[in-house]
């Protein structure tokens, strides 16, 4: 049989190998050319270590010289230009690169004549020079000269003989640096007289001072100065020098440059190996594959050195070397391991042809026998394709019986069960073997002697199906479970009765859920009493109970006195909390069968049904009271809650059972208008008072549509001069059918319905027009005084109200005053203390009403702007009888006056009166002694008639206070 020729084609086993072993290859060159390059790194390190040393000291030797030199002065005094010369010809025959030693003495501009005469003694001609920027010159007449007085040699350095370099500033920093420090000093590169190079050396230089001078510190040595010695030093063959000595100048692979500062500046340089600008120049020059195959030196060493104090820098660079030459380990590892390489890659596609060969003849093999099986597999297929439908559709009925919240069950014929599933221990609470082999009367108590268990078993027993059973069973952890069963009777092929079957559903949740919301229905969110609904039920049950066994029944209307106080001040979540404790307290206080539930608001309701062996008693409300009065924490306060009650009682001939609730309510106002924090019994004459109330509230909201108030004003007369001097407005009510309505029955409900701050503005705003109407008329510039009641007080819009109506009228600012009592103020005192300064900003009086009767607390009196204190009538009506009374009024008097402020009694009736007010210094009165309120027609005549106290009365106070 003839066999297929395979077509070639590069294997990828093959061409993994070849890349893998490349890539070991190309790494294995690179980590050994990097270990030759360490090695060479290494030995370069090594020689530029050993130059670096040399240098340093060959230079530390050259610095040493001038230091030997240096003794020399030191030592012998004084040293002759013999002496000098003697001593530094060996030195300059050993250190060649040394051009001069010299000694630079200190010339004054005096002794400079003196100078030169010796200077001339040893080369005739010679004057003091220095250098300039066109070259030498002509000293010009300085100070101080530092003048070069010895030279070795002499010959070849003429040019320096003479020459002053006390404006060198390089050389005079480094004498000063070598004076302070007591050390040799160098200077930078110098530009040397005797060399035409720039640049070419620099000097060593350390200072001579006066013999047997003092040199303790830096300033002695200053004073001690008379020059110095310096050796003048050719840099370039001081470092050849040193490396000719070291036998390092003719190392080819190592380029040394040296610089004579702290950098490698190129202007600093001072020596640089022959041949190191050629090789950089020829590497440049060099062809792509030379480049890579001459490799530039990378290797390069920096070292500083202090050369007497000055920074020099030493740096050392391999000179270009081969690659080729200096890596045969890399290169050889290279070709070695791409031969390998290839190689293997051979080999190894050799074998996955064969391999190739090899599965041709298996895949042939097997097509044959896929052929001769495809018909008995397709017979396999089909019938485990049936199979997976039927297990596929009794998985579906599983899955959706688990997903389901119903489970199944079946009874016998004795009607006990048989089989549950579906989860009935998971979904119901109720294992299923708890309930295997029993009916369901045995498992759920009770059932048997109930009516609907009743009924249920007389179905069964008439083989009917029945649908949403629902009961109340216990499961397992003792928690109660509600359950809704559906069921039909099975009957077998015969028509014999085989038992029921059926499901079964947990509806616990619901039920759960509409006895919550049948309980919310019914109950106050709050406070959890029962709410308005409930309490008509339980009203409903309790006149029942009371008109079947015959005994009374109690309702009780609680308000809670002063309770819009806690909202205002200390916000709502303070008020909840005083509703829930006053709920709490009030079922303490009651028995089990009474009843307290909440009205609204602030208001409760009790309901108390008599029992034979206890019998309703006031003491039951008084514990009542006393129970809420206890006092309730708000955070770190305590608030003291009270509360007004009203009590109706059934049976009574005048109290029908649906006007309990009615009754009471009038009670409760009835005991609020006596003075709160007490409880009264409904009377019909309550009733009487609640139907005028209201007949007054309905006229009271039209009365200032139908302009039916008008304003009565009472004079306020001076003590002093029995002028008149101001009035006080007072509101009237003329209703058309009630007649004149006295203020005290309208104001408190004018107060409680709010109306009290449109009536209140009106008055202000009619007040202050009838008196800039008098004064326009030329009847004196009066001040009218208008009250101010609590909600106007409270009211945001009160200051741009008063700043309206004083720019309406026109009147003057300081003819109104404002009349406030002390019970505003106690609500909350830091936010009246502003509101009062705020009102005094507006330039009115503010009067304190009826001083005495309220709080009467000292400390608002000097915190708040008060003009003045109106005295109450209470404490002026019996002055003259009741000693107490007189000393109160005294009091207040001096009490007003020590604070600066004006007093006015009110309800002056008599002239004994009177006499006391005007002997104990009262400022005015006001009241029927002078006249009693008047219409505004009536009050115009009076001033117009200029009405005063009669000069009798006025007499006789006068003279009563002249006596006291």
């Amino acid at each position: 049989m003839l066999r297929r020729r395979l077509p070639f084609s590069l294997s990828v086993a093959a061409a993994l190998t070849l890349g893998g072993g490349l890539a070991a290859t190309a790494l294995l060159a690179v980590a050994v050319a990097r270990l030759e390059d360490d090695k060479h790194a290494l030995a370069f390190q090594q020689r530029a270590t050993v130059r670096v040393a040399a240098i340093r000291q060959g230079l530390d030797e050259a610095v040493e010289v001038v230091t030997v030199t240096n003794q020399l002065f030191a030592t012998v005094h004084p040293v002759t230009r013999r002496q000098f010369h003697d001593f530094t010809q060996p030195l300059l025959q050993r250190y060649p690169f040394i051009q001069a030693f010299n000694y630079h003495r200190l010339v004054s501009g005096a002794a400079r004549e003196a100078a030169e005469a010796e200077l001339q003694q040893v080369v005739p001609g010679t004057r003091i020079t220095e250098m300039g920027p066109q070259g030498r010159r002509l000293a010009p007449p300085r100070a101080q000269y530092s003048v070069v007085d010895y030279l070795e040699p002499m010959q070849g350095n003429e040019a320096a003989f003479g020459l002053s370099v006390g404006i060198n500033a390089q050389v005079m920093n480094a004498l000063d640096q070598a004076t302070v420090s007591g050390r040799a000093v160098a200077t930078g590169l110098l530009s040397l007289a005797q060399d035409k190079r720039p640049q070419g050396g620099f000097e060593v230089i350390m200072p001579v001072y006066r013999p047997g001078a003092p040199l303790g510190s830096a300033a002695e040595r200053r004073a001690a100065l008379i020059g110095d010695t310096a050796a003048i030093i050719r840099a370039r063959e001081l470092v050849d020098k040193i490396l000719r000595g070291a036998d390092l100048h003719a190392d080819q692979g190592v380029h040394l440059a040296v610089y004579a500062n702290a950098g490698s500046d190129p202007a600093h340089l001072v020596y640089a190996s022959a041949g190191l600008d050629a090789a950089v120049r020829e590497h440049a020059s060099l062809g792509p594959v030379r480049r890579w195959t001459t490799a530039r030196h990378r290797e390069r060493h920096s070292a500083a050195l202090s050369v007497a104090g000055q920074p020099w820098t030493v740096v050392v660079s391999a000179a270009p070397r081969p690659f080729l030459h200096n890596h045969p380990g890399s290169m050889f590892t290279l070709a070695g391991g791409l031969l390998f390489t290839l190689l293997i890659a051979a080999f190894v596609q050799t074998l996955v042809q064969r391999s190739r060969r090899v599965q041709l003849l298996v895949n042939e093999r097997t097509a044959d026998l896929k052929l001769s099986n495809q018909r008995l597999i397709d017979d396999v297929l089909a019938r485990r394709r049936t199979e997976a439908a039927l297990q596929e559709s009794e998985q579906r009925f599983r899955q959706l019986v688990t997903m389901s919240s119903d489970w199944y069950w079946e009874q016998d014929a004795e009607l006990r069960f048989v089989d549950i599933t579906g989860g009935a221990g998971e979904k119901g609470g109720v294992a299923a073997g708890r309930l295997i082999g029993r009916t369901r009367w045995e498992t759920v108590a009770g059932m048997q002697d109930s009516d609907w268990g009743k009924a249920h078993m007389a179905q069964l027993l008439a083989r009917e199906a029945f649908a949403e059973l629902e009961y109340e069973t216990v499961d397992e952890q003792g928690e109660a479970r509600w359950f809704s069963i559906n069921g039909e009777p099975v009957f077998d092929a015969g028509g014999v009765f085989r038992g029921y079957r059926g499901t079964g559903t947990d509806i616990t949740a619901r039920k759960v859920t509409e006895q919550r919301i049948h309980h919310i229905a019914h109950h106050d969110v709050l406070t959890g009493l029962p709410n308005r609904s409930l309490l008509q039920d339980r009203l409903s049950q309790a006149v029942a109970y009371s008109q079947r066994c015959e005994r009374p029944v109690w309702v009780l209307l609680i308000d809670l006195d002063r309770f819009k106080f806690v909202n205002d001040s200390m916000g709502h979540k303070a008020g909840d909390v005083v509703l829930m404790t006053v709920a709490a307290r009030l079922r303490a206080a009651l028995r089990e069968s009474d009843t307290v539930a909440r009205l609204s608001g602030d208001e409760f309701v009790v309901i108390l049904s008599e029992h034979a062996e206890e019998r309703l008693q006031a003491d039951v409300v008084q514990h009542l009271m006393d129970a809420v009065a206890q006092p309730v924490p708000l955070g770190n306060k305590e608030f003291f809650v009270t509360c007004s009650i009203g009590v109706a009682v059934f049976p009574t001939p005048d109290t029908p059972a649906g006007s309990l609730i009615e009754h009471a309510d009038i009670a409760m106002y009835r005991a609020k208008k006596l003075g709160r924090n007490n409880f009264q019994f409904y009377t019909p004459a309550m009733n009487d008072e609640s139907q005028e109330r209201v007949r007054i509230e309905s006229a009271l909201r039209s009365a200032l549509e139908r302009n039916e108030f008008v304003l009565h004003y009472q004079p306020q007369v001076n003590l002093a001069s029995g002028e008149i001097v101001g009035m006080e407005a007072l509101i009237r009510w003329q209703h058309p059918e009630l007649g004149v309505v006295a203020p005290d029955r309208f104001i408190s409900v004018a107060e409680e319905t709010g109306l009290i701050v449109p009536i209140g503005a009106w008055v202000m705003r009619t007040a202050c027009a009838q008196n800039k109407a008098w004064q326009d008329a030329g009847l004196g510039m009066l001040r009218v005084a208008v009250n101010l009641s609590a909600r106007q007080f409270g009211a945001p819009n009160l200051l741009a109200d008063i700043r309206a109506v004083l720019a309406q009228t026109g009147l003057a600012p300081s003819l109104l005053e404002i009349e406030l009592t002390e019970s505003l103020f106690m609500s909350d005192v830091t936010l009246a203390v502003e509101l009062l300064h705020s009102m005094k900003s507006l330039g009115v009086n503010l009067s304190i009403d009826d001083f005495g009767t309220g709080y009467s607390s000292l400390s608002y009196l000097s915190r708040f702007p008060i003009d003045v204190l109106k005295i109450d009538r209470s404490f002026v009506s019996d002055i003259t009888r009741d000693a107490n009374d007189a000393a109160i009024v005294a009091s207040i008097i001096a009490l007003a006056h020590n604070l600066k402020l004006s007093v006015i009694a009110e309800g002056v009736e008599t002239a004994e009166q009177l006499d006391y007010l005007r002997r104990h210094g009262c400022d005015e009165m006001q009241g029927y002694f002078f006249s009693r309120p008047l219409a505004a027609h009536a009050f115009e005549a009076l001033l117009r008639e200029r009405a005063s106290l009669a000069p009798t009365a006025l007499a006789a106070v006068q003279d009563a206070a002249a006596e006291v």
